[in-house]
């Protein structure tokens, strides 16, 4: 049985991304509180695998996501694109004319505004985390209060469901990178049938004029596809940034060639994961 480690509890996104990704294998699940202890968890036991989120078509990126990820030592092993689809939900005994407060993570918020926006005499209060909301709503009793939250987390706590699907835009996807101990990719790749199509890099570079640009051209001319770039400010040296870079390729020895092209022109060059891409469930 696979440990993985999310951020969240049962119900959450978070746990359907797992479920979806290691589908048809028995997982248990490790619940953490923040993203922080995703990492503590695999630190605390190599055999654990994390899953994490890194990126949303509405909310953009997670950033500090990306940072830790750097910092972990770990390698990401795949992804999973998750249709993130909300419901309002609240006490199974009550209805719309009860709800005063609602209840949710603030990215779920965000991405419920026009919604929201239509019941102004409906108080907004950030949670946690989506799912915990609709438990705690749940466990407390907490009369007048909703959620905003998935199907399946309604349906886990006992809460009924108001409304689905009132998110604003529809097309609203939320991307999940699989990491683990670099001593276990070896062992967990022998038992993955796809092929590896995508990396994530991340480097500095010298504060020079075209510095960036002698890069891209680098990975262009080697048919590398370049699907993010996102840069982040190093503390404590001020105008230098680290560049997160996702590619995709078909050949990856051409892949491997254009990283040592570019390792010259960069500093502290560093592969965080090479993988197949991600399915998306529609």
């Amino acid at each position: 049985m696979k440990k993985i480690a999310i951020q969240g509890t049962l119900g959450s996104y978070h746990d359907i991304a797992a479920h979806k990704y290691f589908e048809g294998e028995e997982i248990e699940l490790i619940c953490c509180s923040t993203f922080e202890d995703v990492f503590q968890s695999i630190r605390k036991d190599s055999q654990v695998i994390g899953m994490l989120a890194i990126e949303n078509t509405i909310a953009g990126s997670l950033l500090h996501n990306n940072e830790l990820l750097r910092s972990s030592g770990t390698q990401i092993i795949g992804e999973y694109k998750l249709r993130i689809s909300h419901s309002f939900v609240c006490l199974p005994e009550e209805d719309w004319d009860d709800i005063t407060e609602v209840n949710s993570h603030p990215i779920a918020l965000m991405q419920c505004r026009e919604f929201l926006q239509q019941h102004p005499q409906i108080k907004v209060v950030e949670g946690e985390d989506t799912a915990l909301s609709a438990e705690i709503i749940r466990t407390e009793n907490l009369k007048g209060h909703a959620a905003i939250c998935s199907r399946a987390a309604a349906e886990r706590y006992g809460m009924k469901v108001l409304q689905e699907g009132i998110e604003t835009n529809k097309h609203n996807f939320t991307r999940f990178l699989v990491v683990a101990d670099p001593w276990q990719v070896d062992e967990i790749r022998r038992n993955q049938s796809a092929e590896t199509n995508k990396a994530n890099i991340v480097f500095t570079l010298p504060h020079t004029e075209g510095s960036l640009s002698q890069v891209l051209s680098i990975l262009s001319f080697y048919n590398i596809n370049l699907t993010k770039i996102q840069s982040l400010p190093i503390i404590g040296r001020e105008w230098e940034y680290q560049f997160y870079v996702d590619v995709s390729f078909n050949d990856y020895l051409r892949y491997k060639q254009s990283i040592t092209a570019i390792s010259p022109l960069t500093k502290e060059l560093k592969i965080l994961g090479e993988y197949a891409e991600g399915k998306s469930n529609l």
